[in-house]
């Protein structure tokens, strides 16, 4: 969905998505740190109007604002000044509509208001990033809603296409059949996952799979590789949940900082 344009220069990005639970424990999943490192990036949240907010996107990569908008279990809006270099504020609002059947619909708008148009392929992939996210949201409240969570991030920049970065990542990782609830192994010598798909998708700008992981532990997996401001990366992003999470989590990310150097070298000196 591309960025719309409207009077006074705002510009705006609007998505959503359906995902199992009820408001409040949906709302606890997008509106409080430990809900959002289950399933994002490790985060940490204020839980009040005015709060501060932190989002840890990566190694050398992080974003932080203040709560512009708290009202359990409904509404949950933020503000982020420095999301991208000089670029101005960028808005968030999530709400939590709920459905029949044990679901809600979370509606997330992004706003920018500028007249300036050299952030909107930066808007525009947002939409591809949040459906690979909140697809591990998904496996999170399906199965470990409410579980002490862990997750991290292991990151690096590639030089070629993002195509064939994702070629070369699924090839050394031994992911190369994703049928959707396909049970698979990562093979050569990449360190162990054991789990089921849980969805991939691809194009020009990005490729990523989800996995629900059942090794090393009970947890999600996202990895891909996708294109943001003119650089192309790898993103490998794991989520525990239970007790024991935090040490796994720990291990795992040192495992796979120690292969991505390894397989990509240039990446991951970068």
């Amino acid at each position: 969905m591309p960025t719309n344009k409207g009077s006074a220069g705002r510009r705006s990005l609007e998505l959503q998505f359906e995902v199992p639970g009820t408001p409040e424990q949906v709302w606890q999943a997008i509106a409080t740190g430990p809900g959002i490192t289950a399933w994002f990036v490790p985060s940490v949240v204020e839980e009040r109007q005015g709060g501060a907010v932190s989002f840890n996107l990566g190694p050398g990569m992080s974003s932080s604002g203040h709560v512009t908008g708290w009202e359990p279990p409904r509404r949950f809006a933020y503000e982020e000044p420095g999301w991208s270099g000089d670029a101005p504020p960028l808005a968030t609002e999530f709400t939590i509509e709920a459905r029949a059947g044990g679901t809600c619909v979370v509606r997330i708008v992004h706003s920018l208001f500028t007249s300036d148009d050299q952030w909107d392929d930066q808007i525009d992939s947002m939409e591809t990033g949040w459906t690979a996210f909140f697809n591990v949201l998904r496996v999170y409240l399906a199965h470990f809603a409410g579980l002490p969570a862990a997750s991290v991030r292991v990151m690096g920049t590639y030089a070629g296409t993002q195509k064939a970065a994702w070629q070369e990542l699924s090839k050394a990782v031994g992911l190369t059949d994703l049928a959707e609830g396909r049970r698979v192994t990562t093979g050569n010598d990449a360190p162990l996952l054991r789990g089921v798909v849980h969805g991939h998708s691809g194009g020009e700008q990005h490729n990523e799979v989800t996995l629900r992981l059942d090794t090393p532990a009970s947890g999600a997996a996202l990895l891909g590789t996708y294109t943001w401001g003119g650089q192309v990366q790898i993103a490998l992003s794991f989520y525990f949940y239970g007790d024991g999470s935090a040490g796994v989590a720990m291990q795992i990310e040192e495992q796979w900082q120690v292969w991505l150097k390894r397989r990509f070298p240039m990446a991951a000196s970068a």
